[in-house]
This record gives structure tokens, sequence and C-alpha cells, in this order.
């Protein structure tokens, strides 16, 4: 198992491959649909992203209520392909990784392959369990949006599958 650290460095993306699995620490920002939405309508309108996207991490999932005691309550993934239509400008931006379940469009993959960007598969039905993972939450952006508001997440050994490498590879077509 290879552990990484959030913000990404690019030696570190280019040396992980489709189906590798990582422990990632550092820094994650969850986002579902309508914080890309949001995020896209105010990139168009030349406002700024809510937080630095260089190197970042997206993790398409939105938090269950936070029990007493713990950081975060459950934070399974959601599927990606929903973001699909949000990535290309994200990525252009800098976004280095996504974390989600489910493949991705052929575009997407073509994407992530140009932009030397990652695509990481995160447990489906194991958001209790990844909870553990998450030390602090601070929220960024979006507090209206509720449980899918943009939340920074502090990962430690946060287990993940790489889904598509920078090279192009795929784990669904292998």
């Amino acid at each position: 198992m290879k552990k990484i650290v959030s913000p990404l460095s690019q030696k570190d993306i280019l040396a992980l491959r489709a189906g590798d699995e990582v422990l990632l620490s550092g820094y994650i920002y969850t986002a579902r649909d309508q914080a890309h939405k949001r995020m896209l309508e105010n990139l168009s309108r030349g406002g700024e992203l809510p937080f630095d996207i260089k190197n970042a991490v997206i993790y398409y999932c939105g938090p269950a209520k936070t029990p007493k005691g713990k950081a975060i309550g459950s934070c399974g993934p959601t599927t990606s392909k929903r973001m699909d239509a949000f990535t290309p400008f994200l990525l252009k931006k800098g976004l280095k990784g996504m974390i989600g379940k489910g493949n991705r469009s052929e575009d997407i993959r073509r994407l992530i392959k140009k932009y030397k960007a990652i695509y990481f598969l995160a447990p489906a039905g194991c958001g209790a369990l990844v909870s553990r993972c998450v030390k602090k939450v601070a929220p960024v952006a979006y507090p209206d949006l509720g449980p899918e508001a943009i939340l920074r997440l502090e990962v430690k050994n946060f287990p993940l599958i790489v889904g598509i490498d920078a090279q192009g590879k795929n784990v669904y077509r292998f």
C-alpha cells in the first residue's frame, strides 16, 4: 500500500498506477453536484473558486449529520459520473485529484491523462468506516447547501484505489 499526501505532488501522481491501493493523508475538499454547479457559475462570471484548487483533491461526498464526539458523520462517496460535466473546467484550473465511486466517461479519462491528474475510488458502502480517517472538518463555502456544502477535511490514511491514473489507464477497462 502506497502512502501519499494532499495537496498532491506531480511526482506522487505519476508514480501511481490504476489498481494501486493508497492511503491518503492531508487535506481534501468535499463537493457534490450543487457545489460544482455553483463553482462553475462563479467562474463563468469572472469570480474565484472558494479554495485553492491547485494540486487539490475533491471528494464527491455529502457527509451525514455529525454524531456527538465525532469529527464527521458517515462520509461515503457518491457517483462520480454526475460530476463529469463540471470536471474539465476544474482540471484546467489545476485540480489534480478526484475521489468517488464508479467509472468516468471516456472524455474525462482523456482529460485526466492530458492534465496528469488522478481519479481515486473510495470504498462504497463504507462511509461510517472511512469517517474514522477524518480528523478535522472546516466549512469552506455554500453552507446553505447543507450536506452538499464544501468542507475541508483533514484525513489520515484514507483508503483508496487508483481508478484512472495519469497515463489514462482505467481499472474498469484493463
